[in-house]
């Protein structure tokens, strides 16, 4: 297995709400930018971002809109959830309220049948994971939760935010348990100069699941559908000598499991250094937990002495980690262009 990268992570270096309410618009975070081909690294603003991609690069995005995906399930238990499987059931995770947030209920096994605010009933039908279950609401999910849930917040988070603090300016979709982080930064002003630079702009879907996950542990399968246009955009980008840069590690892994097999459905695939990339070049990312399954995904990108450098550049010069804090552009290796796999 892939070694991660192991660090300590300073509280202080943990964003407690939107660069909105720190003063800052929204593309006004930092950015570290990486580049494989030199082994360099240094420091931007996110706005400097359309003058780092090349004319005839392509950026892909996620569509997904987060959902306000915690309900809360009386004093002493919270349901996150999760994923909408096919059968109509769900992954969910049932959680202990603790101060402002919640931690895992691992100890204690919850009830059978969970009632929920509004009158609905959670019915538990068996455990997926360790800390996940597969459930079934007695009413849809989406409307329920649009009306009784509230967005997923962690221990860092300094007080409630509502829900479009969660958003991305390229969300179209509801289904997503937690934010596709890494194009928050993104603003109708960067987006424009990035198209009349020469970059073309391209969507994918996948729905994120909950991301509390411990350490070492992969992510479970999620819901992508990569379009036939975004496919042939990809295939044209790499004929023709340019980038694939995803917007975050969900558009990696949509895009990388597209490459292998179909164009839409569900994705067990887990990128590492060893399953190597077939579709993507760069990568822009925030910052991730230490040993957490992501820091797995980015060794696919630069080598282990570079992502070292990388995190101990950003505790060193304070950035900020998780849904609202700064942002990583990782930068390839040069090298000649590569077609779709058919």
């Amino acid at each position: 297995m892939t070694a991660t990268v192991d660090f300590a992570l300073p509280a202080e270096l943990e964003a407690q709400g939107p660069p909105e309410s720190r003063g800052l618009p929204r593309d006004g975070v930092r950015m570290l930018v990486s580049r494989a081909a030199s082994g360099t690294v240094t420091d931007h603003s996110f706005t400097d971002l359309p003058r780092l991609l090349l004319p005839g690069d392509l950026l892909v995005v996620n569509t997904s809109r987060t959902m306000p995906a915690a309900v809360p399930a009386g004093p002493g238990l919270t349901v996150h959830f999760g994923t909408a499987l096919p059968d109509g059931t769900w992954l969910i995770e049932p959680r202990i309220p603790q101060g402002k947030s919640t931690i895992p209920n691992d100890l204690v096994s919850p009830p059978r049948i969970i009632p929920l605010p509004g009158g609905a009933e959670l019915e538990l039908l068996g455990r997926a994971t360790a800390r996940l279950w597969h459930a079934k609401l007695s009413v849809a999910v989406l409307p329920y939760l649009l009306r009784y849930g509230k967005p997923i917040r962690y221990s860092y988070a300094a007080r409630p935010w509502p829900l479009e603090a969660y958003q991305t300016i390229f969300g179209r979709q509801y289904g997503s348990a937690e934010m596709p982080s890494a194009a928050r930064p993104f603003s109708p002003e960067v987006v424009t100069e990035l198209v009349t630079r020469g970059v073309t702009i391209a969507p994918i879907t996948l729905h994120c699941g909950v991301s509390s996950l411990e350490a070492d542990e992969d992510p479970y399968p999620e819901q992508y559908d990569v379009p036939p246009a975004t496919a042939r955009l990809v295939d044209l980008t790499r004929r023709s000598g340019g980038r694939v840069i995803a917007a975050g590690t969900t558009v990696v892994r949509a895009l990388e499991t597209a490459a292998r097999g179909p164009q839409a459905g569900w994705t067990s695939l887990v990128v590492t250094e060893e399953t190597g990339l077939r579709a993507v070049d760069g990568l822009l990312t925030g910052l991730h937990e230490p040993r957490s399954s992501h820091l797995r995904m980015l060794a696919a990108f630069h080598d282990a002495g570079l992502l070292a450098e990388c995190y101990e550049a950003a505790v060193s010069h304070g950035y900020l980690w998780h849904e609202f804090g700064d942002v990583h552009l990782m930068l390839p290796l040069a090298g000649p262009p590569r077609a779709w796999p058919r």
